[in-house]
């Protein structure tokens, strides 16, 4: 279905759906790249201006991806709760935007209606908010997920601790994890993103982890970020897995060049569940997300990269997962050039996946092409704060030795949860006061070579 606007007496027509989304969307080198942006500044606000008049029905009726060609289309439409999505059937795109807004649409307003959306309904209402809007939203949204801690509580922020090593040297890994524990990091989970896919050397750092966590008995989830398939056959082998961990994307191509489908993605979620490992929750499944993959794998369909993006979060609702987290400037300024475009970036993934019901983190980062800094960083690191991140990043000293990357340290969290006086899961926080890691206000204590966990450590056969 055609759409056109006139700005002045110049008269802009947009082709389809489609083609709207993409003319709406903010600058972004991905998006010029697939030659999918407005040309000028003017024909971006025109598609603004004709994508707001647009009723929310018309994503119900026209796929951008063929629901034939597509099961992340046909999973997105077949899961649609049309009860859900009753109390805002009748409005445009432009009218969301102001409901969302309205201090009457709380968070359990916000939840009762997530079903109801699509992701091409929020990434199309994304696109015509200022960042304080994205800011604003996200924060009513409220998400809590629970496997032996609790995530997304209100007034809490919780870490991955990535304690990656470059030849996935346990004891160099051990040292990394203590370090974060010392810092108070590891309440989302700890997350080892291996060089290698031998089975034999993950199944080491899967049972170094698990040593670990049950001689200081500590309330916390890890995972290893390898292969889903890898991860199905590394539970047959008897592996302690927690998470099943899998970068996810929003199209069906896509999701295929990174060697899966729907179908294995549910076979490893039941592979997991029947552990049974969980103690207070069976949320357990991990994904990562980033703009820009669909293109960069050419499974885009002429989809703009930011919606794209949020139909990646269809896949992951549908696993009730524990953490989502989007990658967001990794992929590099070939997808998003400089700090403005990952700050933007990043503050549209958060608020598309807390408003479609998912835990989101993100990876505040940057690779070292690209035009931006760690200011920027500490920018978009404060901005998710206050729209109540669910996680973000704990790297020693924000520099992934393994993935070559800049990110978050153990300090950004402290500085975070200091700032805006966020509290970390509850169960966690009371594991960090039994070991005498934070005073029981939450602050760290200062720590000697003669702390216990320091002592022991090195007597847990898998860090040894």
């Amino acid at each position: 279905m055609p759409f056109q606007t006139t700005v002045g007496s110049q008269v802009y027509r947009f082709a389809d759906l489609k083609t709207l989304l993409a003319k709406a969307s903010p600058a972004r080198s991905g998006d010029y790249l697939a030659g999918l942006a407005a040309a000028t500044y003017e024909e971006r606000m025109a598609a603004k201006l004709a994508l707001a008049d647009v009723p929310l029905k018309a994503f119900l009726n026209e796929a951008l991806i063929p629901y034939e060609q597509d099961e992340v289309t046909r999973l997105i439409i077949d899961r649609h709760d049309a009860r859900a999505f009753a109390p805002i059937s009748h409005l445009t795109v432009g009218d969301l935007r102001d409901w969302l807004l309205l201090d009457s649409s709380d968070s359990a307003t916000l939840s009762a209606v997530a079903m109801g959306l699509t992701p091409e309904m929020v990434a199309a209402v994304s696109k015509l908010m200022r960042n304080q809007d994205l800011i604003l939203v996200a924060k009513k949204c409220r998400v809590i997920t629970r496997f032996r801690n609790t995530i997304g509580l209100p007034g809490h922020l919780s870490v991955r601790l990535q304690p990656n090593h470059p030849t996935d040297d346990v004891r160099g890994i051990a040292a990394s994890l203590l370090d974060g524990l010392l810092y108070g990091s590891g309440d989302a989970t700890v997350g080892i993103n291996p060089a290698s896919d031998s089975l034999p050397t993950l199944m080491r750092l899967w049972q170094m982890m698990d040593e670990v966590r049950q001689h200081f008995d500590i309330p916390m989830q890890s995972c290893v970020l390898t292969h889903v398939t890898t991860q199905i056959q590394a539970i047959e082998a008897g592996a302690p897995i927690d998470l099943v961990f899998q970068s996810i994307a929003g199209s069906e191509k896509t999701n295929a060049s990174f060697g899966v489908s729907l179908a294995i993605l549910k076979e490893a979620h039941e592979a997991a569940q029947s552990l049974k490992r969980g103690t207070i929750g069976d949320n357990l499944m991990y994904f990562e997300t980033g703009q820009g993959s669909a293109l960069s794998a050419g499974g885009h369909h002429g989809v703009d990269q930011q919606t794209c993006e949020a139909r990646a979060y269809a896949v992951a609702r549908e696993f009730r997962p524990l953490l989502v987290n989007t990658v967001v400037g990794f992929i590099g300024p070939e997808y998003l050039y400089d700090g403005k475009q990952i700050i933007r970036a990043g503050l549209e993934d958060h608020f598309c996946a807390k408003l479609l019901g998912l835990p989101m983190g993100c990876d505040v980062c940057y690779t070292n092409h690209a035009e931006a800094d760690q200011d920027d960083m500490d920018s978009l690191l404060t901005l998710l704060g206050a729209a109540g991140i669910s996680f973000i990043m704990g790297i020693p000293g924000a520099d992934d030795i393994m993935l070559n990357y800049q990110s978050t340290s153990f300090h950004d969290a402290l500085y975070l949860r200091s700032l805006l006086g966020l509290k970390r899961a509850p169960e966690f926080d009371a594991w960090l006061t039994r070991m005498a890691i934070t005073e029981p206000c939450g602050a760290l204590r200062e720590i000697g070579r003669g702390h216990h966990l320091l002592k022991q450590l090195p007597f847990v056969s898998g860090a040894a």
